[in-house]
């Protein structure tokens, strides 16, 4: 007779819903909440002090947060750093992409952007800056950027299903300068003239002063999962030269769909 075993059900629901937990504390942190003390995360997640010291507990002593020295306050560890970095090195689109952005930084002598779409964000996995600022250097970096209101985000944003940019609408349209869109009819229009012309411009937007351009980037199903961005101050990309400009930008990123 042959007995099989059978999961626990109960401890596999209670696992999943320990990972969730984890989440929503790692979620917690940002540029600007660094650190935070228990307090904090358990004002944030809402969880009783005695389940958020547990978790973070289990989550320091694997790397997923450090402790300050003789300090109740915490910080992502280091061991998300060498995640992240795995996840981009395995990264298909950052592999593919890398030299088309470095041609695009040196033929619009600007900054440009790579971003790939979490379901929420625009989240920025490559950057290269112009000479004049980082001597040329390209910069492998991560970090969020809001979809409604930056070039890489509305050039996602206006090609995703009518209920994902319902949802962004819905989650709330965050105002960051004067220039930002925060009505939702204002947004719809500005995404359904991005699908005419194939790109995108933020015009002071999310950072006074600063010009965007940014198209789609598709994958192999031909869904838009990524952009392409070229940034710099809006005297160094004056409004007369959006279309030319944009023309180059659409071309990298068109370069970039086809090797994927």
């Amino acid at each position: 007779m042959v007995h099989t075993v059978k999961p626990d059900l109960a401890a596999t629901d209670d696992g999943v819903k320990s990972l969730v937990k984890v989440v929503r504390i790692l979620d917690c942190f940002s540029t600007t909440n660094r650190s935070l003390s228990l307090g904090e995360i358990c004002a944030a997640t809402g969880y009783p002090r005695s389940t958020a010291h547990r978790l973070v507990s289990s989550m320091r002593d694997v790397g997923l947060l450090d402790q300050e020295r003789q300090r109740d306050r915490y910080r992502l560890g280091l061991k998300l750093f060498k995640l992240g970095n795995i996840v981009l090195a395995n990264m298909e689109l950052h592999r593919e992409a890398r030299r088309h952005i470095e041609a695009l930084s040196r033929i619009a002598n600007q900054s440009v952007h790579l971003a790939l779409f979490d379901g929420r964000e625009a989240i920025v996995v490559h950057r290269v800056e112009t000479s004049s600022e980082s001597g040329g250097t390209p910069l492998t970096m991560i970090e969020a950027a809001p979809v409604h209101c930056t070039s890489v985000g509305k050039a996602i944003l206006a090609f995703q299903p009518r209920e994902v940019c319902e949802g962004i609408i819905e989650a709330g349209l965050k105002k960051f300068t004067d220039k930002t869109i925060i009505t939702a009819s204002k947004l719809r229009t500005e995404l359904a003239q991005i699908r005419k012309r194939g790109y995108s411009v933020d015009d002071g937007e999310h950072q006074p002063g600063l010009r965007c351009i940014g198209a789609p980037i598709r994958d192999s199903q031909q869904r838009v999962i990524a952009a392409v961005s070229v940034s710099g101050p809006a005297w160094k990309i004056p409004a007369a030269e959006i279309e030319n400009l944009a023309a180059v930008v659409i071309h990298h990123a068109n370069q970039i769909s086809a090797n994927l």
